[in-house]
């Protein structure tokens, strides 16, 4: 199949559902750690096709949710300093901080601008030499290789004013945490794009230590109930492995330039995650050859005290221990317009997901 309405055709997803009742006899918990998984899933009602004995939870799969308060406190203390600019991606701009938001610190004067790619951060360095321009690196292994080029592009260019404030994160520990916490997953929708780059290779711990399946899938509705049938058919068979339903696009060795970049530029660190706390080993952390590059090293600022909102149960909703429906401010005093928790703000985010796909 090469198209898209292929993967949205409808006697094909017919043909899915019932290879996938007439297979599952387990009541079985299935996860997907994708932001985007969890987005395609609540607007082509996935859920509702199902059989009852199949459940699916959202994991950790969203960069913005999983980003902790004190990053963006962080951020806002950059963007108060009058020598700095700082370029995001859309998304986090509207994450709320312990007082605050970048969003709310724009309308208050602060220069934030909100860029495609790190290519328009290193021009806007170049516009303005006397100024320091903070990109503000977030996600998984996906967008982590363009971080990685931006500092590459910015030493090979002789750009002194460009800084990396990088929180970027590796999605084995985050599912491996899940697993070790006692959170019931019987296998794992494991995310397209992170494993583009990576290959499936990252995964091969979870089956042969864990013993739980991962199936590497696309986002269409083929392509999740693909994905579901196959991880149906491994636990039927007791035979948790590592498969790719999105062969289209990921191929097992990843894109192993990108990987080399991600390897020039950073090293492993520990690293915090919403709800699952600091995972040893999951953070990206510039190396000390590119040292000028990171905004941590280079720029010291004074961060207000971090203060998380006591109503958002953001956390549980990572982990899969809870839906956004059972949280009290969802779709009340928590929305998109006005969001109190990170996983409302993204469109990646399971309660922006539900909030506009699967509210009633």
């Amino acid at each position: 199949m090469k198209y898209i309405d292929e993967y949205r055709d409808r006697e094909l997803v017919m043909e899915l559902i019932e290879q996938i009742k007439k297979t599952s006899t387990k009541k079985i918990t299935l996860m997907e750690v994708c932001g985007g998984h969890t987005m395609s899933i609540q607007k082509f009602g996935i859920p509702s096709l199902l059989p009852a004995n199949i459940k699916l939870v959202s994991g950790p799969g969203c960069p913005v949710c999983v980003s902790s308060r004190k990053y963006i406190d962080q951020a806002v203390a950059y963007a108060r300093l009058s020598d700095i600019i700082i370029t995001t991606y859309g998304d986090l701009i509207r994450i709320p901080g312990s007082s605050t938001s970048l969003d709310e610190e724009k309308a208050k004067g602060a220069d934030i601008r909100i860029v495609y790619s790190v290519l328009d951060a290193l021009k806007i360095a170049e516009e303005n030499p006397d100024k320091k321009i903070v990109f503000l690196g977030i996600g998984f292994e996906t967008t982590a290789p363009s971080s990685a080029v931006g500092v590459l592009n910015a030493h090979k260019s002789g750009i002194k004013n460009f800084f990396l404030f990088s929180s970027h994160k590796i999605m084995p520990p985050a599912m491996e945490a899940l697993i070790d916490e006692g959170v019931k997953i019987d296998g794992y929708i494991a995310p397209g794009h992170v494993s583009t780059i990576t290959g499936s290779g990252i995964y091969k711990d979870i089956s042969d230590i864990y013993k739980l399946g991962c199936v590497i899938s696309g986002f269409e509705p083929v392509d999740l109930l693909r994905s579901i049938l196959m991880l149906v058919r491994q636990l039927e068979n007791n035979d948790p492995k590592v498969e790719i339903q999105y062969s289209r696009v990921v191929k097992p060795e990843g894109n192993l330039k990108a990987q080399q970049m991600l390897d020039e530029v950073f090293e492993l660190q520990d690293e915090w995650w919403r709800g699952l706390g600091v995972l040893p080993n999951s953070g990206m952390k510039i190396r000390d050859k590119y040292r000028e590059y990171d905004a941590v090293e280079m720029i010291p600022v004074v961060v207000e005290p971090t203060k998380e909102d006591k109503g958002c149960i953001c956390g549980e909703i990572l982990k899969g221990l809870k839906n956004p429906k059972d949280c009290k401010l969802f779709a009340k005093a928590c929305t998109p317009s006005d969001p109190v928790g990170a996983c409302m703000v993204s469109n990646e985010g399971a309660c922006n997901a539900h909030f506009r796909f699967n509210r009633d």
